[in-house]
């Protein structure tokens, strides 16, 4: 039996007047151009104002995730793509960009049921055994440092998230549900192309394929929970608990680290220890998706 999808047409029926996917793959080549073009503007001007900072910093691939200014920059950056975005939506689907995240007032009131209820969930898994992941807890960043940018580092993963929303279950999955009505088309493909962002082979090695998946995963539910709600508020809330806890308390070592507290004892490649817990982490995100669903009674 299929789930009740009738809230996602206040999402979908603003695309249906202009559904050609040829204005949805136009309309992605506009959000690259306007992406690379912006980053590459704000770069030329990081050069002149910090030579030596865009040099060694910003131009530094194994820095760009390890230095937190670097990483503030990069996920503020997103910010670029959500430009790319809204114009995609307006010139080419004669779309409000707002409508892309539906009513406004009800996305923020979902969003707030959402991520208060997995503040409560949060706070019972870590009451739960087992009290660590196997082995200590490396210090990445003292206390006062991360506190200090604590306020920077959350809004940036806000602009991250809502970015990637906007973009997967936003522009993406409602452009094909305006011209395609069965859900395996615009929960499935925008997912699969949000797998595809985070395989990661040099990285993870091995457990390249499973990030992937669960990344897959996620969309799938995330799409779901949005065509639920009828806004983007609760796949953001979600999207926002998870990269919070992943981004900014514990993160991978070799992973988007720069702004974490503490850092795991073992890299993304360990086929050891990770799998275990990438495990786990897949009970976690379905918890949390259902977590989503009782916030919003879907």
């Amino acid at each position: 039996m299929r789930p009740s999808y009738a809230a996602h047409e206040i999402l979908v029926g603003p695309a249906r007047g202009r559904p050609a996917l040829w204005r949805l793959v136009a309309g992605l080549v506009l959000v690259a151009l306007i992406a690379m073009g912006l980053n590459a503007v704000f770069g030329g001007l990081a050069r002149l104002a910090a030579p030596e900072f865009w040099r060694e910093t910003l131009r530094n691939p194994a820095l760009l995730g390890s230095h937190p200014v670097a990483l503030l920059v990069l996920l503020a950056s997103f910010g670029f793509v959500a430009l790319g975005v809204a114009l995609a939506a307006r010139l080419l689907q004669q779309r409000a960009p707002a409508g892309l995240v539906g009513p406004l007032p009800l996305a923020v009131r979902q969003f707030w049921r959402v991520f208060r209820l997995l503040l409560v969930l949060a706070a019972v898994v870590m009451l739960l055994p087992p009290w660590d992941y196997g082995e200590p807890l490396v210090q990445n960043m003292a206390p006062g440092r991360w506190l200090l940018l604590l306020p920077l580092s959350l809004g940036a993963v806000l602009v991250q998230t809502a970015t990637e929303e906007l973009l997967f279950r936003g522009y993406i999955q409602q452009s094909l549900a305006a011209r395609f009505a069965h859900p395996a088309v615009w929960m499935l493909l925008p997912s699969a192309l949000f797998a595809a962002g985070h395989y990661l082979p040099a990285q993870a090695g091995d457990n390249a394929v499973l990030i992937a998946l669960w990344s897959g995963l996620f969309g799938v539910l995330m799409a779901d929970l949005t065509a639920r709600a009828g806004t983007l508020g609760p796949a953001i809330a979600v999207h926002f608990a998870n990269n919070v806890v992943s981004l900014l308390i514990v993160s991978l070592p070799d992973g988007l680290s720069g702004l974490a507290l503490f850092t795991l004892p073992y890299e993304m490649s360990d086929t050891t220890v990770l799998r275990g817990w990438l495990a786990v982490d897949f009970m976690l995100m379905l918890l949390g998706w259902l977590t989503a669903r009782l916030a919003i009674r879907a």
